[in-house]
């Protein structure tokens, strides 16, 4: 069992650390905010069996996070490109050094670097189509 709880922490970490580079900020716990605010604003823009999908591609304790708060019948809906990023914003207490729209196509990366090209795919065409050039090509 402590091997499991490593491993998960563990690969949080790496997730954290990658997010941390691809916006070149030193402060993790910035860092780790903005990697759960944009996954809680993509998962509320999808359907619900694609957020359970997407859910299911993290890391165990990230997907704890992910999962955290989250009432599938009462979505908050991003429902065009502003508030999409605001959520994203809001999630890192409106930080004014913090570009949302930077955070999140760093965030979408990691997803792009860690699932195949289909899912990615499959992902994108599941978010609005307002969000769709967040997404790497």
């Amino acid at each position: 069992m402590c091997h499991d709880l490593n491993h998960a922490s563990q690969a949080t970490q790496n997730w954290v650390s990658d997010l941390a580079w691809r916006l070149r900020w030193h402060d993790r716990e910035r860092v780790f905010r903005a990697l759960i605010a944009t996954l809680h604003a993509l998962r509320d823009c999808l359907r619900h069996d694609e957020a359970v999908y997407m859910g299911a591609q993290l890391p165990a304790l990230l997907r704890g996070f992910y999962y955290e708060g989250w009432h599938p019948r009462r979505r908050a809906i991003a429902r065009n490109r502003n508030s999409f990023l605001d959520r994203i914003h809001d999630g890192v207490h409106r930080d004014p050094a913090a570009d949302p729209e930077e955070i999140a196509r760093s965030v979408i990366g990691q997803l792009a670097d860690r699932l195949s090209a289909a899912e990615i795919e499959l992902a994108k065409a599941a978010t609005p189509r307002a969000l769709h050039d967040l997404w790497p090509v």
